[in-house]
């Protein structure tokens, strides 16, 4: 935990600010914070800031919290995940967190089974814990936004332009000829979306419903991932590739 994360039910803009859950045993038992004691702290879709520890004693402890000014801005990453199985859901919402997205967009494929959508994973109240657990490792305030979505071509063809009105949009998917990072760059400044299907990848028609509404084929080689595999992978080089649009040109 790199980032102590608040929120209203913290008492947050009152003077002093007490935890006692998981982030005082954090603070307590890993990093054993004294009075005086700075620590980062973050407020969920807020900005970050310092917290001066002022008592850490029976499992509680309360500071004195100054925020920045400024609010991080949201990731320019946005996933469309085919939905995999639970076990490996439950495992992506922190990893997806941690890495930056700023939307997660979970749908239906034909390699995707219908009774994963009835699991306990998928309830807010399994998932935002996860997310929040995400964003403390990052040291990242911005809660991504989630939606559930059994058809995809409902999804594609009634809510996409919705929930990603403009941008790039890049479907991966096994034996594609363009890399991801080599896409990003040559549509700078652009918010991106990645669609990553399940294991094995999109189906013909699946690929053509999304080529239909301005997807482009993008892959990092010939190998079949598993999707927390792909996930990552892909959101490291699309995210290097963001970075590397942003560094200032080298003098010649």
């Amino acid at each position: 935990m790199n980032l102590i994360l608040l929120d209203e039910r913290d008492g947050v803009g009152s003077p002093h600010v007490t935890v006692s859950d998981g982030r005082a045993a954090h603070l307590l038992n890993v990093l054993h914070v004294t009075p005086g004691r700075e620590v980062r702290v973050g407020l969920l879709d807020g900005p970050l800031g310092m917290g001066r520890v002022l008592s850490a004693a029976d499992g509680r402890v309360t500071m004195q919290c100054v925020f920045d000014a400024d609010i991080p801005p949201r990731p320019r990453v946005d996933v469309l995940l085919a939905l995999p199985r639970p076990k490996v859901m439950q495992r992506l919402w922190a990893q997806l967190a941690a890495l930056g997205v700023g939307r997660i967009i979970l749908t239906n494929a034909e390699r995707v089974e219908r009774h994963y959508f009835d699991t306990h994973v998928l309830d807010e109240a399994c998932y935002r814990p996860l997310l929040v657990e995400g964003l403390q490792q990052a040291r990242d305030t911005r809660l991504p936004a989630v939606s559930i979505h059994r058809q995809l071509k409902v999804l594609v063809e009634d809510h996409l332009d919705t929930l990603f009105s403009a941008g790039l949009r890049l479907a991966a998917h096994p034996g594609g000829t363009t890399s991801a990072g080599s896409m990003v760059r040559e549509h700078p400044d652009q918010r991106v979306l990645i669609a990553i299907g399940p294991e094995g990848g999109w189906n013909a028609f699946e690929l053509a419903l999304l080529e239909a509404h301005d997807f482009r084929q993008i892959s990092f080689g010939p190998r079949a991932l598993r999707v927390d595999t792909a996930c990552t992978a892909l959101l490291a080089i699309v995210h290097a590739a963001i970075e590397e649009q942003q560094k200032p040109p080298r003098d010649a």
